[in-house]
């Protein structure tokens, strides 16, 4: 029941697809690219100028138009020929193209030029019964064939409902025509319901609102999967000039319109207010307007309308209305809201009020830092709120430092206490520490951050020299783990007692609990994200710390003899009897695809090109909202914040296509290639000749009856099968120049927007891998020349084939990342290099295999014994300790 459920979804596309479920919040259509409704749009298209016309589009899409509807009905155009050029333009446009579609057009013949050249699932706006059922049929079967959804008009062929009895008549006559005589997918019926002008001073207009709400709750409660649209802005039609009034009324009725069941609508987000904003006055005048909830409603709007005349929102009197408070309430409100235009004029009457300048921070900043704090803690903000009210306060600190060290005496205070942050050595990635630290510092800890691939004799006499009272380690590679280890050892034994937090991607509290905390007589502790390290530290550091700490060393304990005796009690196959189960291939019945190039290419792209494959899913992730892409900006909770954030993110990735900021750079390689000793794979030049050699490493557990356990060798054909078969390696970039450009950023107390650089560049670095393994898939192997996937189904890795990478869960071994590197020449092709613990820098790198067995499949390795280390450590020519070194964390007890 659940797939048949998820088929009624109506999805709609461009480049991406837009999947509108039962609870979806309001889809909002753009309504510029529409010749009857922008001036400026008709101008452009009579005179040609469709790049200028493409900059309204796009300018739609990045103001968050979900669909933007397109409308080239004018007497003096030819709409077909407008409607046909601007859609292939628009296809050429990835930023514009990613969204689905409205073909708009009161004309047939200009609707179906639009669907034949129109990219993925459009809309077609619209069809109605005003010509017959004939003509009405034959028009939804083309739509049908063509693949697009439709807006239904609640027109027929005595007029447009005008109240609720015909509304209800029309949309019933229509889907059951639809559905029972053309096979319409229900889901893919939009009603449009006509939205008509309330409060016109004619008694027959009273109920124009009302009336569509009421026909919206039929149509979702009696005609199973249609959806409802309208376009808002007539419904405020009496009160144009008057633009306060009308943004009340657009969302007074989108309000109660949505309550109702409206799905989406052609709306302009200039010309709405939140409805929680309206003044209580003016929603009581507009409310009894929509809801006809006074005789004498539409004489008291007009005379209350004439008293708000010209007070639009960016009038000078409400941007400043917060001016007005004190300079502490100022100063809250600036850090709250992130706004920095004002904060040093406000700490200057706050310095000038104190006693001595360190008061302004720990008085009048931190009183505003702990209602951003309580407002974090409580779910209320968000990360991304959290860092751009790190940079108002910074700014503020910047201001008062000249003050606060020409008056510092003996005794101030320094703040809630210092805390040393460090990437391990080896690693590069640092967004999460960056992040850890912004928060931190805005509840008044200091920060001594020592940047990257910090060895670990520097974090000790850093932490010595600036007597610090809590150290962080950062990491986000499996070696990072073993360096966190080592430190913890290197501490214990100088007999330090410094308290060490431990935090990135692939750490764990069940890694810090069995690995970290025995070798450190003091405190170590997992901290899960950045919303935890405050309340971490706090605790580390306040009047019951010891408390605090004895109950994490006893936590830990418990979970160590837990953890190693599920371990100990779990059943594993020697190394020789898993090769016997190895992941069954008939390779009689497999004819491998011979790659149309075969050796290595370099591949350079334009970041345009990439736009397109970028998974969002993650950049949310990076700021600690989470749901999944497109929901996100939807989300009950997060979905304003994920908005705002996201809306940052597009005006940056306009710069870095626009400036050129970043630079995509790739190689790739396939080669002839054999299964051999079951668990390496010997790969080939094209003259047969014996080059590099991958070492796989294989599942140990003892399986469930049936079930394999697998190597990544067993999707390649074994040498004794007679056959050659095919892999691939890669390796893409876009992270140089990256740093620099961040740190530009935090020289400037901007950490917002220096980590937004690097949280995008990563962004580019997967699009860069998932559009070349598309091209490998499709072009330059050519297994699967005839794929046609959305960047959904991409992002879901529905695609034959596979791509791990070292030092993920298939593979967690980085000493295979050598051998990528001699194979492809990466370093000296395009200038990618590996740290002493495998991590590649730039960090906004992506490298790995490619596999095209189409029986392949992601896996992970879990936990392996004694004895297929031993095996690893010979094969690879290694002592058994350094095979343990890395091995480490999959080896089980």
């Amino acid at each position: 029941m659940a797939e048949v459920e998820a088929r009624r979804n109506l999805v709609l596309s461009g480049l991406e697809p837009l999947i509108i479920t039962p609870e979806s919040v309001f889809v909002n259509v753009g309504e510029r690219t529409n010749v009857t409704g922008s001036r400026k749009f008709l101008r452009l298209i009579k005179e040609e100028k469709y790049d200028e016309a493409l900059s309204i589009a796009k300018e739609q899409v990045e103001g968050g138009a979900q669909i933007i509807d397109i409308n080239m009905d004018e007497g003096m155009l030819d709409g077909e020929y407008a409607m046909v050029k601007f859609l292939n333009l628009i296809a050429a446009e990835p930023d514009i193209a990613r969204v689905p579609i409205m073909i708009d057009s009161s004309k047939w013949h200009i609707i179906e030029a639009g669907l034949k050249v129109v990219q993925g699932k459009s809309v077609v706006n619209s069809i109605s019964l005003k010509e017959g059922e004939e003509q009405f049929i034959h028009h939804a079967q083309l739509i049908k064939r063509y693949g697009a959804a439709a807006i239904v008009m609640a027109f027929d062929e005595v007029g447009q409902a005008d109240n609720y009895e015909r509304r209800v008549e029309i949309c019933k006559r229509s889907y059951d025509i639809l559905v029972n005589k053309v096979g319409f997918p229900p889901q893919d019926i939009i009603f449009d319901l006509n939205i008509f002008p309330v409060a016109t001073g004619m008694e027959e207009h009273r109920l124009n609102a009302l009336d569509f709400f009421r026909g919206t709750e039929w149509v979702r409660a009696n005609l199973p999967h249609a959806h409802i649209s309208g376009g808002v802005s007539n419904v405020s039609f009496s009160f144009r000039g008057n633009d306060v009034v009308r943004e009340a009324m657009h969302s007074v009725f989108l309000y109660h319109a949505i309550k109702a069941g409206m799905t989406m609508g052609i709306v302009n987000p200039e010309m709405l207010t939140i409805y929680d904003d309206i003044p209580k006055d003016l929603l009581e005048y507009v409310e009894d307007v929509i809801l006809d909830r006074r005789d004498d409603a539409t004489e008291r709007l007009l005379d209350f309308a004439e008293s708000v005349k010209g007070e639009g929102k960016t009038t000078e009197k409400a941007i400043q209305e917060w001016r007005s408070g004190t300079f502490q309430e100022r100063i809250t409100h600036a850090l709250v809201k992130g706004i920095d235009q004002f904060i040093e004029e406000d700490v200057e009457e706050a310095r000038l009020a104190a006693t001595k300048p360190i008061e302004v921070i720990e008085i009048n900043l931190m009183a505003g830092m702990n209602v951003v704090g309580d407002l974090f803690g409580s779910g209320k903000m968000f990360l991304p709120q959290v860092v751009k009210s790190a940079r108002v306060m910074k700014k503020a600190v910047a201001y008062l430092l000249p003050f606060i060290e020409a008056s510092k005496q003996a005794g101030d205070k320094e703040g809630n206490g210092k805390i040393l942050l460090a990437t391990v050595k080896g690693d590069v990635h640092d967004i999460g520490k960056n992040i850890v630290g912004v928060v931190l510092a805005c509840n008044n800890y200091e920060i001594i951050d020592l940047g990257v691939m910090v060895a670990p004799e520097k974090i000790i006499a850093e932490a010595i020299a600036h007597n610090v009272d809590i150290i962080g380690l950062s990491g986000l590679i499996t070696p990072s783990l073993d360096e966190m280890v080592f430190l913890a050892k290197e501490l214990d034994k100088r007999d330090i007692q410094i308290p060490v937090m431990i935090g990135g991607a692939t750490t764990s509290r069940a890694h810090t609990a069995v690995k970290i905390a025995p070798q450190y007589r003091a405190t170590a502790v997992h901290v899960n994200d950045a919303s935890r390290a405050v309340t971490v530290a706090g605790n580390l550091l306040d009047q019951n710390k010891d408390t605090y700490k004895n109950g994490i060393r006893e936590e830990y304990d418990a979970f160590r003899e837990t953890f190693l005796s599920r371990t100990r009690e779990k059943n594993f196959l020697t190394i020789e009897d898993a090769r016997q189960n190895k992941f069954p291939i008939d390779w009689n019945e497999f004819t491998p695809v011979q790659p149309k190039v075969i050796g290595k290419q370099v591949v350079e792209v334009s970041l345009d090109e990439l736009v397109p494959y970028i998974d969002w899913t993650p950049f949310f992730q990076t700021w600690e909202l989470h749901g999944k892409y497109p929901a996100i900006l939807t989300d009950e909770v997060v979905g304003e914040q994920a908005t705002s954030v996201f809306a940052d993110a597009q005006a940056m990735l306009k710069v870095i296509l626009e400036e050129k900021k970043l630079q995509a750079k790739g190689i790739y390689g396939i080669f002839p290639a054999n299964q051999v000793n079951d668990d390496d794979i010997q790969l080939y030049d094209e003259s047969g000749k014996e080059i590099e050699k991958f070492l796989t490493l294989r599942q140990q557990s003892q399986k469930t009856k049936g079930a394999p356990n697998i190597a990544l060798s067993d999707f390649i054909a074994p040498k004794e099968s007679g056959k050659v078969d095919y892999m691939g390696a890669f390796c893409v970039t876009t992270g140089f120049g990256v740093d620099e450009w961040a740190d530009e950023y935090r020289d400037n107390l901007d950490d917002y927007n220096s980590i937004m650089v690097k949280a995008l560049a990563d962004r580019f670095a997967e699009a860069f891998a998932e559009y070349l393994h598309e091209k490998v898939r499709k072009e330059f192997w050519g297994y699967a020349a005839d794929e046609h996937l959305t960047n959904e189904e991409l992002i879901k890795e529905s695609y034959k084939g596979i791509r791990p990478a070292p030092g993920y869960p298939a593979c967690p071994d980085h000493l295979e990342k050598p051998t990528i590197w001699k194979l492809l020449n990466i370093e000296k092709e395009i200038g990618v290099t590996l740290t002493e613990s495998m991590a590649m820098w730039p960090a906004s790198s992506v490298s790995g295999y490619y596999f095209g067995n189409p029986q392949s499949r992601y896996f992970g390795l879990g936990k392996i014994k004694e004895d297929q280390v031993k095996d690893y450590a010979k094969r690879r020519n290694i002592s058994d300790e350094l095979a343990t070194k890395w091995l480490n964390p999959n080896i089980a007890d």
